[in-house]
């Protein structure tokens, strides 16, 4: 199977050689001409002109050396001196979660506390009376000046039907007292490992908000979803993607395992039918590594549309909900540092193991002493298991103390990380854990200059799927409150060049795919998005926010054109 790839590959090269040249009986199938191709191949960074032939790139360089490769069934496109740029690969996100949302209240931006309980109001009408509502993306710093919501808010709204809303990082969520009833949560019933049932004052009553795993006592009980629906919000959601010019995205499912399953076989099934317009990747919980071990799976089992990338655990919480893993406590709640979702030694076996069968592993990690302590563990399994291109990613790797930027780049380890929140958790951070953790933290330029490969993505539906929005915060740090114009810790700004390589290159090496994608190069996977502005140029810094996509391309077929 390898030796044919590599035949197939270097007939390609040979074809597209043969193109190049001008030579007869070549006509690429799509022709873009006149434009600003920004490659993120440093042996040819800019260009004017790409062809695709059978869902591949051609041939890259001048207009007027490509303009031979048109035929009779061509399709050309003058760009007009547009930007074009590889695709962007989301290397973080929930696509079923994000799609699901789309039908589901937002609660995201509500002002108030009069707008949060309108908006559950006017949704609770629309719903049949055996649903439950859900969804909520809510911002207890925006909505409730910092005041954390109860149960007893949300009765005030909707105090027949179950009512499960989480806070948008999805470390926290609250629930109303008919909710509280249906899953017997009582002054007796005791914290889960890994969360919280908050209580009221000078009692044990729970008061509906629940931290981190203490949600799954109610998350069980909420009906799974049916075939209909989730391919209703795969459809939503790649609909999103293709409006985004997101070819590529490493999803991390929060579901159940027969959702997982008949996920999974839908994108399967999409992929047949052509119908898939996004390249996945798809991680599973490392918790069930054994399952996958036993059947034979290695990393990056599939195709070019579909692939199992790996497993996904958990070391620690959000910043947001104050459950990242800490070594100093938080300012505003001084008992506490954080606390562990997975059992160190739990995390370590399953890490082990999951290493020594060959698979890929990625790993939340957000406090600093998370980090520190993943680290630990994906060291000790190199030791152990000895080198080999195993790429172990960080998910989030928000908050570091210095001493660990070097280990990323020294271990292999890719941070994953997601810029929009440096933008949103600016507002708040230095209340949760003072300036000088937060100075150390979403280190981009300091990971960048220590060698670490980043690679970005959005994290969505906790933020916008917008990479372009991901570049502006990458290169800006302007905090969505505007108190800080110049950047949030500027120092750690990063230039658009290299936001756009941590979205498109690097997205692709955290795969395994970067022969094939990720860089706009002759024999590669002719993935692409042109852009209604040209955020490479100086004078546009300052638009990059305004700027859209208007054409997507994935495998030489466009999938979106504005």
């Amino acid at each position: 199977m390898k030796f044919a790839s590599r035949c197939g590959s270097l007939w390609f090269l040979l074809l597209a050689s043969s193109a190049q040249a001008q030579q007869p009986g070549v006509a690429a199938d799509l022709l873009l001409l006149n434009g600003k191709i920004w490659t993120v191949n440093p042996k040819q960074p800019e260009a004017e002109a790409v062809a695709v032939w059978q869902g591949r790139i051609l041939a890259v360089g001048k207009s007027a050396e490509l303009k031979p490769l048109a035929g009779p069934a061509t399709k050309v496109i003058d760009l007009q001196g547009r930007r074009v740029v590889p695709g962007f690969i989301d290397s973080h996100l929930h696509l079923l979660n994000g799609g699901t949302r789309l039908s589901q209240v937002s609660l995201r931006d509500a002002k108030d506390e009069a707008d949060f309980g309108k908006r559950l109001q006017e949704f609770d009408k629309k719903l049949p009376k055996d649903r439950w509502l859900l969804g909520g993306e809510w911002d207890h710093d925006l909505t409730f000046g910092g005041r954390l919501p109860t149960a007893a808010i949300l009765d005030k709204y909707v105090p027949e039907r179950p009512v499960f809303l989480r806070r948008y990082d999805g470390h926290m969520g609250v629930v109303n007292t008919r909710a509280l009833q249906l899953a017997g949560i009582t002054a007796k019933t005791a914290d889960p490992a890994g969360g919280v049932i908050y209580r009221k004052p000078d009692s044990q009553e729970p008061t509906g908000l629940l931290r981190d795993n203490a949600m799954e006592l109610v998350a069980r009980l909420v009906p799974p979803l049916s075939d209909d629906e989730i391919l209703q919000a795969i459809q939503a959601a790649l609909k999103e993607c293709r409006q985004q010019g997101v070819t590529g995205v490493v999803d991390l499912p929060e579901a159940d395992p027969a959702t997982l399953r008949r996920l999974f076989q839908l994108y399967q099934r999409l992929a047949r039918a052509g119908q898939l317009t996004c390249r996945i990747d798809l991680r599973l919980p490392l918790a069930n590594w054994k399952q996958f071990a036993d059947l034979g799976i290695t990393a990056g089992f599939g195709d070019d549309w579909v692939k199992i990338g790996g497993l996904k655990g958990f070391i620690d919480g959000s910043l947001g909900s104050s459950t990242a893993k800490f070594f100093d406590p938080y300012i505003h709640e001084p008992t506490s540092t954080g606390v562990y979702l997975t059992p160190l030694n739990k995390l370590r076996e399953d890490i082990l193991s999951a290493d020594k069968a060959g698979l890929a592993v990625c790993v939340h990690a957000i406090g600093d002493r998370g980090n520190a302590e993943l680290l630990d563990i994906f060291a000790e399994a190199i030791k152990q298991h000895g080198p080999r291109d195993r790429r172990f990613r960080v998910e989030h790797t928000q908050h570091l103390r210095p001493v660990e930027y070097p280990r990323f780049a020294a271990l292999g380890v890719i941070p994953s990380m997601q810029p929009y929140h440096i933008i949103d958790d600016g507002r708040w951070a230095e209340n949760r854990i003072g300036p000088k953790r937060c100075a150390s933290s979403y280190a981009l330029r300091s990971l960048l200059d220590a060698k670490a490969k980043i690679a970005f993505g959005s994290d969505w539906p906790v933020v916008p799927i917008s990479p372009l929005l991901g570049i502006d915060a990458a290169a800006q740090r302007r905090t969505l409150d505007g108190k800080h114009p110049q950047g949030w810790f500027p120092e750690q700004r990063i230039t658009v060049a290299e936001a756009i390589e941590a979205y498109t290159l690097t997205g692709a090496h955290a795969v395994f795919a970067e022969k094939v994608r990720g860089s706009l190069e002759v024999g590669k996977l002719a993935d692409l998005a042109v852009l209604s502005r040209d955020i490479l140029a100086e004078g546009e810094k300052e638009k990059i926010t305004e700027t859209q996509v208007v054409l997507t391309v994935i495998g030489g077929r466009i999938v979106f054109e504005k």
